[in-house]
C-alpha cells in the first residue's frame, strides 16, 4: 500500500522532492488544491500536478527529468520545408483556453486525458494572472497546433501540446523556443520523457540537477502579464534560412 503525505488545504507547502517515490516514479504527495499560489509554489520547487478524471489530486517530481535547452531547440530541415508555401502563422496568448481544450481532446491510441475541466479552469486563472502562456499555430483562421505552460522567472514549464495537422505542434513548439530565447529563458521543462519529445530534441537530466537549475531560474526576474506584446519575437521555422 502506498502512503503519501497529505497536503494542507490552507498552506501551499510541499514535501522535499527527494522524498518522492521511485515507483510510480516521482509521486510525491496527495491533496491540496489548484490555486494559483499552490501551482506557482509547486513549479518553483520542481513539482507539478498530474491526475486522471477519477483520481485525487496528485503531485509529482520524477527522476530523471525531461527538458529542452531552448538554445538547441530549433526547426529541422523537414519542418522548414513544410512551412514554405503554406499560409501558416504563429501567435502568442491569443487562444489559451482553446489550446488547453484541444490538448485535452481524446487522442488515437490513448485511454483518456489528464487535462480535466478543473485543470483547465486552474491554468486559465494562471493565464489571466499572467503566469501561464500559449503559442498557437494557425492556417488562416484555423488553429492547427499549440503548446502551453507556466512561466516563473526565467523558467518555463511546458504542460502539453496538440496538433490538428502534421507539423502543427512542432511548429508551435519551435515558435515557443524562439520566444523563450528572446526572453532569456534557457530551460523548457518537459516533465517526463516520451518518444515524441525525445525525437524533438529533449534530454533527460537527474532530478537534483533540474531542481538546482529550476530554483535558480525561477528566482530571476520574469515577464508577468500577457506575452501577446512579444508576438514580434515569434519567427517562422524557416526564417533563418530565407
Amino acid at each position: 500500500m502506498i502512503h503519501l503525505p497529505q497536503l494542507d488545504a490552507h498552506v501551499a507547502r510541499f514535501p522535499d522532492p527527494d522524498t518522492a517515490l521511485r515507483e510510480p516514479n516521482g509521486l510525491l504527495a496527495i491533496g491540496g488544491d489548484l490555486s494559483p499560489e499552490r501551482l506557482l509554489a509547486a513549479y518553483a520547487q520542481g513539482i507539478f500536478p498530474w491526475f486522471g478524471p477519477d483520481e485525487p489530486l496528485l503531485w509529482w517530481s520524477p527522476d530523471p527529468r525531461c527538458v529542452f535547452r531552448t538554445e538547441t531547440l530549433r526547426a529541422d530541415r523537414s519542418l522548414r520545408r513544410q512551412w514554405r508555401g503554406k499560409h501558416w502563422r504563429l501567435t502568442v496568448d491569443r487562444a489559451f483556453r482553446t489550446v488547453m481544450e484541444a490538448c485535452a481532446a481524446p487522442r488515437h491510441g490513448e485511454p483518456g486525458t489528464w487535462i480535466v475541466p478543473e485543470m483547465i479552469d486552474a491554468y486559465c486563472r494562471l493565464h489571466v494572472l499572467g503566469h501561464a502562456h500559449s503559442v498557437e499555430a494557425w492556417d488562416g483562421e484555423r488553429l492547427i497546433g499549440g503548446v502551453y505552460g507556466v512561466a516563473i522567472g526565467k523558467l518555463f514549464c511546458g504542460e502539453s501540446m496538440f496538433s490538428a495537422v502534421s507539423g502543427g505542434s512542432k511548429t508551435a513548439l519551435m515558435g515557443l523556443a524562439t520566444l523563450l530565447r528572446a526572453l532569456g529563458c534557457p530551460l523548457l521543462d518537459s516533465q517526463v520523457a516520451n518518444t515524441h519529445t525525445l525525437r524533438l530534441g529533449a534530454v533527460e537530466i537527474p532530478r537534483a540537477t533540474y531542481l538546482h537549475e529550476a530554483a535558480r531560474l525561477a528566482a530571476l526576474p520574469g515577464r508577468v502579464g500577457s506575452w501577446a506584446r512579444y508576438a514580434s519575437q515569434l519567427a517562422p521555422p524557416d526564417a533563418a534560412h530565407r
